[in-house]
C-alpha cells in the first residue's frame, strides 16, 4: 500500500529541481546560449524552455485539463531530440529561437501554475489514468533531474571561455588491483512490482526474476590506467581523452587534467565491447549486473549494493557531490555483499543487454513515448549512477540507456567471464 502524498515534500522537491536548473543554466555564458556543443541536441535555449513546458503540459494541461500558458511556446518546447546521426539532427535545426527573457518569463508562469497544482489540485485520481497514484506529479519531478545530467553532458562540451567554472578538489592514487570476483549461480530480480513503490518509469515494470549461471566479474570498473594499455596496443582513445606532447590528458567537466589513472574510464558501448574482447572477456548482462550488485551469498537480495540504507555520500560518487569521477576504490562502504565495488556512482555502467521491455510492460499514461520509442535494438541498458545523477533516481529497478556509439555520457564499465 502506497502512503498518501506529502504535498509540501512534492513542492519542495519541485523547487529544488528548478533551483538546480537555474544554477546549471547560469554556468553557460550568454554568447553560448544558442550554441549546440553537441550537434545531436538542441541549443541551451531549448532546454531552458523545455523543462517548465514539460512540467506544465504533463501535470496541469494534460492531466488536470487546465488552459495553456502559451500554446505556441508549449509546442515549441514540448519535446527534445534523440537522433541517431548528424543528418537526422540537422533536420531538427531552427533558424530562430525566442529571446532568453521571453523563455524565462514563460518558465516562471509555468512554475507558478505547477506549484499551485502540486500544493492544492486533485493530482491523485483513479478516474484519470495520468493521475493514478499521482503518476504525472512524479513524472515531472523525476524528469527534470534526468535533464540536469544530460544538460551537464552538453555543458561539458563547451570551450572553457563559454562556461563558468565550478572549482573542485581532485584526487588520483595508484589504481587498485582489479581481481575477478566469483559470483555463484542464483536469482536476479529485475524491475519492480507496480504496487511496491510510489513511482517507477514504465520500463521498470513488471518485476522479472532471472536465473543467472555462475560468472566472474571485475571487482572494480576499468580504470583509465587499464584502458591506457589497450590504447597503447592500438585500441581507440576514449572521447574525453586529449593527447598533448605525447601525454594523455582528461577533459574534465570544467578543466583539463593529467590523465587520472585511478578514475574509471568513460567510453562508448562499442569501445567497452572492444576492450572486453581484447581482454578475452565480455560485458555483463543486465541480470549479471543485478546479481553482482544486489545479490548476496545467503541467496537474499538488497535494495542497494551496500544494503538497505538510503543513498548518501559515503556509499558512492553521486547526487552532485562532484562533477567528475573519483578513484574507483574511494567508497569501500558502497561495496556489494560479494565484494564488488563502485557499482552505483562514479559513472553509469554499460551492460550487453539491449534496452527492451519486461514482460507485462505497458506505456505510462503521463509519458507514453518515454521508453517505447527506444525499443529499437540500437540502445543498451546502463545501470548504477554517475556523479551527477540525483539520489531520487537511485533505485534497484531504475534503467538508463543510450546508443552504443554515443560519446558524451558518463559511462564506465567492467568485464565478466563465464
Amino acid at each position: 500500500m502506497i502512503a498518501a502524498l506529502d504535498r509540501q515534500a512534492l513542492v519542495d522537491w519541485y523547487r529544488r529541481n528548478r533551483e538546480r536548473s537555474a544554477q546549471l543554466f547560469s554556468l553557460v555564458e550568454p554568447k553560448a546560449y544558442y550554441a549546440r556543443p553537441i550537434p545531436l541536441r538542441h541549443p541551451f535555449a531549448f532546454y531552458e524552455g523545455h523543462l517548465p513546458a514539460f512540467n506544465f503540459l504533463t501535470l496541469n494541461e494534460r492531466s488536470l485539463g487546465e488552459l495553456p500558458v502559451d500554446s505556441q511556446l508549449e509546442r515549441l518546447f514540448e519535446r527534445g531530440i534523440d537522433p541517431g546521426s548528424l543528418d537526422a539532427a540537422a533536420k531538427a535545426q531552427r533558424a530562430e529561437w525566442p529571446s532568453r527573457e521571453a523563455i524565462q518569463v514563460f518558465g516562471e508562469a509555468c512554475d507558478q501554475r505547477v506549484e499551485a497544482a502540486l500544493a492544492t489540485a486533485d493530482i491523485v485520481s483513479d478516474e484519470v489514468p495520468r493521475l493514478v497514484r499521482g503518476e504525472a506529479a512524479y513524472t515531472i519531478l523525476e524528469h527534470e533531474p534526468m535533464h540536469h545530467e544530460t544538460l551537464l553532458y552538453i555543458i561539458h562540451q563547451l570551450d572553457a571561455d563559454s562556461k563558468l567554472r565550478i572549482p573542485q578538489q581532485h584526487r588520483d592514487e595508484h589504481p587498485p588491483m582489479n581481481t575477478l570476483v566469483e559470483i555463484p549461480p542464483g536469482t536476479a530480480t529485475l524491475g519492480a512490482h507496480r504496487d511496491a513503490q510510489p513511482f517507477g518509469w514504465d520500463n521498470e515494470f513488471e518485476q522479472t526474476e532471472v536465473q543467472v549461471p555462475a560468472f566472474s566479474i571485475d571487482a572494480f570498473p576499468v580504470t583509465n590506467a587499464d584502458y591506457l594499455n589497450f590504447v597503447k596496443a592500438g585500441g581507440p582513445p576514449p572521447p574525453f581523452w586529449i593527447e598533448r606532447d605525447g601525454e594523455w590528458h582528461l577533459r574534465a567537466a570544467f578543466e583539463e587534467l593529467p590523465l587520472p589513472k585511478s578514475w574509471p574510464v568513460y567510453v562508448t558501448h562499442r569501445m567497452a565491447e572492444r576492450y572486453a574482447e581484447w581482454k578475452g572477456m565480455r560485458l555483463p548482462t543486465e541480470a549479471e549486473y543485478h546479481r553482482a550488485a544486489f545479490g548476496a551469498p545467503s541467496g537474499t537480495e538488497r535494495a542497494f549494493p551496500w544494503g538497505d540504507e538510503a543513498p548518501e555520500p559515503r556509499f558512492g560518487n553521486f547526487n552532485f557531490e562532484r562533477y567528475d569521477p573519483e578513484p574507483v576504490d574511494a567508497h569501500p562502504d558502497g561495496a556489494s555483499a560479494f565484494g564488488v565495488y563502485d557499482l552505483v556512482g562514479n559513472g553509469w555502467e554499460w551492460t550487453s543487454t539491449e534496452f527492451g521491455p519486461f514482460h507485462g510492460f505497458r506505456p505510462m499514461a503521463s509519458y507514453p513515448e518515454y521508453s517505447a520509442d527506444f525499443f529499437d535494438g540500437k540502445h543498451y541498458v546502463m545501470k548504477g549512477a554517475s556523479p551527477v545523477t540525483a539520489s531520487e533516481l537511485i533505485r534497484r529497478s531504475f534503467r538508463n540507456w543510450f546508443f552504443d556509439d554515443y560519446p558524451y555520457m558518463y559511462a564506465k564499465f567492467r568485464c565478466v567471464s563465464s
